[in-house]
């Protein structure tokens, strides 16, 4: 009990990003432990299909939960490290250009998007038909890659430090991504594949809406349904106090300034360059 009450506690006051992380694993645990005892006990484990998505339009009836549950199943232990991995880096530079109902509502409508673009393509696609009794999907990569791309779209010269690839702009490491996937279509995993592609393309035409939209919201807002479930208890997410709009925005604008001069210099220099004071700023800003 004791450790289901520190996870609990730090389930309260996580942001956004480490919720849909920590949900993700937990699903993944709990489905891998039934299908353990489920083989020990010689029972058929078939739970798992009833939440994948099928591109058959005739089983999708019968299982509509599934365009939302698939994106929180995963394959396999390095299915689920890569893409919250990918989650992971992807969603703090997210945090810090857009707001975590944005993220919200891009990390299940990415997933979403991605999930039609795959039933569509074993629907119509005459290379795919064939497989449509069969085919189905599972995996967050297209809500992961929807907040990638969207990020990618709004920050595309956001240089990334790598030890493998050295310094990479976010715009270069997205292209490379979606390229990957249309080529290897063919390949193998072609659903999947596919599905990627249209959580990425989802992600870039979030940020296209938001920059046409003087309003800034998005397509559709989700929060009255999780907000219960992601409500984040960490007094850091409250932003707004006795402090005008303007004071406030001025004040983001200064503190973005210095952690990206930060940043830029880490990539030229590396960064035992930083003193104390920039390491500090880069400590506090990571926690948020």
């Amino acid at each position: 009990m004791k450790i289901i009450d520190i996870f609990n506690k730090k389930f309260q006051y996580a942001n956004i990003l480490k919720k849909i992380i920590y949900i993700n694993v937990c699903i993944f645990l709990l489905l891998n432990v039934l299908s353990v005892f489920a083989g020990l006990l010689l029972v058929e484990f078939t739970i798992f299909e009833k939440f994948m998505l099928p591109s058959n339009t005739k089983i999708l009836v019968e299982q509509p939960w599934s365009i939302f549950t698939y994106m929180f199943l995963h394959q396999n232990i390095l299915h689920l490290a890569f893409n919250m991995i990918l989650l992971y880096f992807g969603g703090k530079i997210f945090l810090n250009n857009f707001t975590e109902k944005h993220f919200l509502n891009v990390y299940f409508f990415g997933g979403i998007f991605g999930g039609l673009i795959f039933i569509l393509a074993f629907n119509y696609l005459p290379a795919l038909i064939i497989s449509n009794e069969l085919a189905k999907a599972l995996g967050a990569s297209a809500s992961v890659l929807a907040i990638f791309f969207a990020v990618a779209t709004k920050a595309p010269n956001y240089v990334i430090h790598s030890p493998f690839i050295g310094n990479i702009k976010l715009k270069y490491l997205a292209f490379f991504l979606i390229i990957l996937d249309f080529i290897s279509i063919p390949k193998g995993n072609a659903g999947g594949h596919i599905a990627h592609i249209g959580g990425a393309i989802f992600g870039y035409l979030f940020v296209k809406n938001i920059k046409k939209s003087k309003s800034k919201k998005t397509f559709i807002n989700l929060n009255f349904i999780f907000d219960k479930i992601f409500k984040s208890q960490n007094k850091k997410h409250i932003y707004k106090d006795n402090r005008n709009d303007f004071e406030y925005n001025k004040q983001r604008a200064q503190k973005q300034k210095e952690v990206n001069n930060i940043l830029e210099k880490i990539s030229k220099s590396g960064y035992s360059s930083l003193n104390e004071k920039e390491k500090e700023i880069l400590f506090n800003e990571s926690k948020k």
